[in-house]
């Protein structure tokens, strides 16, 4: 029987409900990574004829959360970025996303990025999910086109993030 958006959204909401924390995350991370080897589910919120690169498909009205389906075409790469006072963990459908966790090393100010140092880098496949807490800083770069699943701790359209830039 196929995972649907409505059973992921009442697991999520069940494990925030007992706690709203990291260990709550950690099971919320578990039932995305559930729905994305999941193939309906894929085809559903994922599938050849969704092109958009950000689509909130629920938004959890106790909570806050939401889940977005992301599709993006084509190569690129992003900054060095944290989710502001928020968390987000990101789940592999398609395609592959290479992940780079970061270091900060000074915050920014004045207006300046901070700086950041490379931790480590790290292949998400199909099925692979990873938290990332407040504060946690990454960045996802693509070759080619990705389908991933994302669980935001709150809408994060207009939240204001800083910028870093990487050093040696």
């Amino acid at each position: 029987m196929a995972y649907t958006l409505e059973q992921l959204s009442a697991d999520c909401r069940a494990a925030m409900d007992v706690d709203a924390g990291p260990a709550g995350r950690e099971q919320v991370r578990d039932f995305v990574s559930k729905a994305c080897k999941d193939d309906d589910f894929v085809a559903t919120h994922l599938g050849p004829d969704n092109t958009t690169p950000r689509q909130v498909i629920y938004e959890d009205d106790k909570h806050g959360f939401c889940i977005l389906a992301h599709v993006y075409e084509g190569a690129k790469g992003s900054n060095p970025h944290d989710h502001g006072t928020s968390w987000a963990i990101y789940a592999q459908a398609d395609g592959v996303t290479t992940m780079t966790d970061w270091e900060k090393l000074e915050p920014p100010t004045a207006g300046e990025p901070g700086k950041v140092r490379k931790v480590k880098d790290y292949d998400m496949n199909r099925g692979d999910a990873y938290l990332y807490n407040e504060g946690d800083l990454h960045s996802p770069s693509r070759a080619s086109t990705t389908r991933l699943i994302r669980v935001e701790g709150q809408n994060l359209t207009g939240v204001k993030r800083d910028t870093y830039t990487a050093v040696e």
